[in-house]
C-alpha cells in the first residue's frame, strides 16, 4: 500500500465543532483540535469532487452477505473504498511533527514516566476492574502542567526509557501551535437572508500559528484507476485547495515524498522483566480509539461473537480474564477465512491460530472524547430526504492513553508488540495495525509500544 504524506496549510481560521450547542453561554467549542475522521472526510470529499478527472474507477460493491449483490454494482457501488488516512498531527513552526504526550509522563519538560503500576503488598479492595492494579504517581503533588505535545526526539527518548534530559524545545504547549478566536453570530431567516429576530450564538475558531500546519498520511489505490492520491495532489510545485471542517473553511494541501512515515517507532524487543519473569510491555495510543459494546450472538456468516462491554477496554481483551485475544494467523489461514466469509460461512476463531500469551494488568485512560458527525441528505426524485442527519455518537479513548501488559516470555512480548505497533513488522514504511474496532480506516487506533516497570514501593 502506497502511503503519502500530506501537509495542510489553512488559509484562515478553522472550525471544528463537536456535539455541544452554540447557544446561550456555550461558545460552540469550535477551536478544538480536529479528530481523525474530520480530515478523513475532507479528503474523501476532495476525491469525490475530482471523480470525473479519474479514469476507470472501480466501484466497490457491498458484501455478499448484504441485501445487494454484484449485479447491483452500477446503482449501489461505492467509490474510493480503498481510501485510508491517519492524522492530523501538528507540524510546528520548525517543521517538526508533534504527538500527544503519554498520560504517564506528568512532569513538565520531561519525557520520563512518572506514573507507574503499583502492586499492593497486601490484598486490598479497590473500585478498579477485577484483576487490574492501580497506577501511582512517583512525584510529590504539584500544580505544574506537562506540555501536551512532544516532538519525535522526545517521544523516542520516552519509548527507550532514556534518562538523558532534552532541551525544553522538544516539548510544546498548545499556545505555540494554535489559538482560539471567539465571535458572536446571529440566526438567519433562509427566505429573507436577514436576522430572524430570535437566535444569537457564540462560536470559537482555531487559528494555527504562522508556519504551523496539519500533517496527515493517506493512501488510496484504486483497482483500476491507480494511485488516486498522486492524481489528486500531483506534487508538481502546486498546492491543491480543499475544504475542511465546519463552515467549509479552505486550505491548501501539498504531497511530499518520504522513505519512512514520520511517526514514532515502537519497541519490538528488549522489554523490562519483572521479578516473576514476566516481560513488561505498554501500548501508547497516538490517535483516539473506539471500542463499542458488542452483544453476544452469531454473526451473519455464522461466526460466534462473545459479549463485550467496550468503552475503555479494547474489544481484543477478554473482559473477564483480561487476556489478550489477538492471535497469530498465517497468511494461508487468512485467505481461507476470507474465502469462507465470501461464501457466507462461519469459522472457529481459534482454529489454525496461536494465542498471544499476554495479559492486561493496568491502564491510564483520561475522560473520553465525544465523536459526533452529521451527514448531508440525499434526495429522491420527489424532493424528499432519503438519508442524512446526525451520525451515531461514540465515546473514544483519547490519544496518550496507556495499556500495561505482562507477557509470558520474550517471544510473546515481541509478538504482542508486532500486533500493536502501528508499523507492525515493517521498519516504519507502512501502517499495518489500526487497533480501533470502529473507524480504523479513518485514523483511529494507532499506537506504539514501550516498556515499563513497577512502582518501587510496591510488592517485589
Amino acid at each position: 500500500m502506497a502511503n503519502h504524506i500530506l501537509t495542510f496549510d489553512p488559509a484562515d481560521v478553522l472550525f471544528f465543532k463537536d456535539g455541544r450547542p452554540m447557544e446561550g453561554s456555550s461558545s460552540g467549542h469550535g477551536a478544538a483540535w480536529p479528530n481523525p475522521h474530520v480530515l478523513n472526510a475532507a479528503l474523501h470529499a476532495a476525491l469525490w469532487r475530482s471523480k470525473e478527472d479519474f479514469a476507470n474507477l472501480h466501484p466497490h460493491r457491498p458484501g455478499r452477505s448484504g441485501s445487494v449483490h454484484s449485479h447491483d454494482r452500477s446503482d449501489n457501488g461505492r467509490f474510493f473504498g480503498s481510501f485510508v488516512s491517519a492524522g492530523p498531527f501538528p507540524i510546528s513552526q520548525s517543521g517538526a511533527w508533534l504527538f500527544p504526550r503519554p498520560t504517564d509522563a506528568q512532569a513538565a519538560a520531561s519525557h520520563l514516566a512518572t506514573l507507574l503500576p503499583f502492586k499492593p503488598t497486601l490484598d486490598a479492595r479497590s473500585s478498579l476492574h477485577q484483576g487490574l492494579i492501580p497506577v501511582v504517581n512517583t512525584l510529590p503533588p504539584s500544580k505544574a502542567k506537562a506540555e501536551p505535545w512532544w516532538d519525535h526526539e522526545a517521544f523516542d527518548a520516552y519509548l527507550c526509557d532514556s534518562k538523558t534530559s532534552l532541551p525544553e524545545g522538544h516539548y510544546c504547549e498548545d499556545a505555540s501551535i494554535h489559538s482560539a478566536e471567539h465571535t458572536v453570530g446571529i440566526g438567519t431567516d433562509p427566505e429573507t437572508g436577514t436576522q430572524d429576530g430570535d437566535r444569537i450564538y457564540s462560536s470559537s475558531y482555531l487559528r494555527l500559528k504562522p508556519n504551523c500546519k496539519l500533517g496527515l498520511i493517506a493512501s488510496c489505490i484504486d483497482k483500476m484507476g491507480g494511485d488516486l492520491i498522486i492524481q489528486l495532489f500531483p506534487n508538481n510545485g502546486t498546492r491543491t485547495t480543499i475544504l475542511v471542517g465546519g463552515q467549509q473553511r479552505c486550505g491548501s494541501v501539498e504531497r511530499e515524498e518520504f522513505t519512512h512515515i514520520p511517526l514514532p517507532i515502537g519497541k519490538t524487543g528488549d522489554f523490562s522483566i519483572s521479578t516473576s519473569g514476566r516481560h513488561l510491555v505498554k501500548w501508547i495510543l497516538l490517535t483516539p480509539a473506539i471500542w463499542p459494546a458488542m452483544p453476544a450472538g452469531v454473526s451473519k456468516r455464522g461466526t460466534i461473537r462473545n459479549r463485550h462491554s467496550g468503552g475503555w477496554l479494547p474489544s481484543w481483551i477478554d473482559e473477564a480474564t483480561l487476556q489478550v485475544l489477538l492471535q497469530i494467523v498465517s497468511p494461508e489461514e487468512r485467505r481461507r477465512r476470507r474465502s469462507l466469509n465470501y461464501a457466507q460461512k462461519g469459522y472457529a476463531t481459534n482454529e489454525n491460530a496461536t494465542a498471544i500469551q499476554a495479559r492486561l494488568v493496568a491502564a491510564t485512560v483520561p475522560k473520553p472524547q465525544i465523536i459526533t458527525g452529521w451527514s448531508l441528505a440525499d434526495y429522491n426524485e420527489f424532493g424528499d430526504a432519503t438519508s442524512g442527519g446526525a451520525k451515531s455518537t461514540h465515546l473514544a479513548v483519547p490519544a496518550g492513553s496507556i495499556y500495561y501488559f505482562e507477557c509470558a516470555d520474550a517471544a510473546s512480548a515481541a509478538t504482542l508488540a508486532n500486533a500493536l505497533n502501528w508499523h507492525g513488522t515493517s521498519p516504519g514504511t507502512a501502517i499495518q495495525n489500526r487497533r480501533s474496532t470502529l473507524m480504523g480506516e479513518k485514523g483511529f487506533g494507532l499506537g506504539v509500544c514501550g516498556t515499563w516497570k513497577f512502582h518501587p514501593c510496591g510488592a517485589p
